[in-house]
């Protein structure tokens, strides 16, 4: 079967290669066999591309974080999905393949009639965003949380989760074309960024705290949240879309003072809290209420157009069943 792997750490373009591999064994007892129908190209597939990631596995090996597909066999003893369900496969099980055998527990059928492109986003960036929002700030009904990258899918999911936890968003953007977009979507304040923002978000909240600023950029846009947090807020970092290393102002850390913490999914204690806002986030799309934008798909075959053009930006998905027809 087809497949994609990574053989040298570096530039992803390069180090990635389409390569034929042997089809897994029938499933064990407790194991599905999944056919993979979609799968996103993630800024951590990237990273861990070139070897800058959390992980990093020997070489030569399938990469992918996470892909929706259909069960096409199921072990004995698999009671909670059966053929044919649509399943989001575990995280981080490299996902670039046409098949795979995974474990079945913590499977659960998604919604049939959802659309798969929109299902196959679910694993990373709604349990990220959802998690951002609970696990550091003990955040009311109606207080604020400010974040940047707010039009990328982890900031979409800020502001659909906020909503429905009655929370109130500031959203930094960099193209003034997103404002009436995100405004559309709900995102209560968005301002573009200028190096006047912080002063513009204080004036657009008032003398409402912002106790919880969402990092998803680094470089100069951590200084900027950490001058918009009000005393004693928390900074949590999840993403460096920038690449950069923080820029923060040493007194908005001493004088107000500030808190910082990093996110990633992979830590244990955070894996284990994913599978409710991923289930959560499915009803969400299943009903029309979230939909993230795809800049493209392209078949697996193609996976190196796809990687160039999720280097320059947009979100970018392989098609993989498609590459198999």
């Amino acid at each position: 079967m087809r497949a994609v792997q990574l053989t040298a750490y570096g530039n992803p373009v390069e180090g990635l290669k389409y390569v034929d591999i042997p089809e897994p064994d029938a499933p064990s007892p407790n194991q599905v066999l999944i056919g993979v129908e979609f799968s996103p190209i993630n800024p951590s597939d990237l990273l861990l591309a070139r070897g800058a990631y959390g992980i990093r596995p020997a070489l030569p090996t399938v990469i992918g974080n996470e892909a929706v597909g259909r069960i096409l066999a199921a072990g004995v003893g698999v009671k909670n999905v059966k053929v044919g369900d649509r399943v989001l496969a575990p995280l981080s099980s490299f996902t670039w393949r046409e098949r795979m055998v995974v474990p079945a527990d913590g499977l659960f059928a998604l919604p049939p009639d959802a659309d798969p492109q929109q299902l196959s986003m679910l694993a990373i960036n709604p349990p990220t965003a959802a998690l951002l929002l609970s696990e550091y700030v003990n955040l009311k009904p109606g207080e604020w949380v400010v974040q940047n990258a707010a039009n990328s899918a982890v900031g979409r999911w800020v502001i659909a989760f906020a909503k429905t936890r009655g929370l109130k968003t500031v959203n930094i953007v960099r193209r003034r074309e997103l404002v009436p977009e995100l405004q559309a979507i709900g995102g209560d304040v968005v301002v573009v960024d200028s190096p006047d923002v912080s002063k513009e978000i204080k004036a657009a909240v008032g003398n409402t705290e912002l106790r919880l600023g969402l990092d998803g950029v680094s470089g100069p846009a951590t200084g900027v949240l950490a001058s918009t947090l009000s005393p004693n807020g928390t900074l949590v970092s999840f993403a460096a879309m920038s690449e950069a290393r923080m820029s923060i102002s040493p007194l908005d850390v001493i004088f107000k003072p500030l808190t910082m913490r990093g996110f990633w999914l992979g830590h244990p204690e955070t894996a284990a809290k994913i599978a409710p806002p991923i289930a959560q986030a499915a009803e969400l799309i299943a009903s029309g209420r979230v939909h993230i934008p795809v800049a493209a798909t392209y078949p697996l075959s193609s996976f190196k157009e796809g990687v160039a053009h999720a280097l320059r930006g947009g979100k970018i998905l392989l098609d993989i069943a498609g590459s198999s027809k």
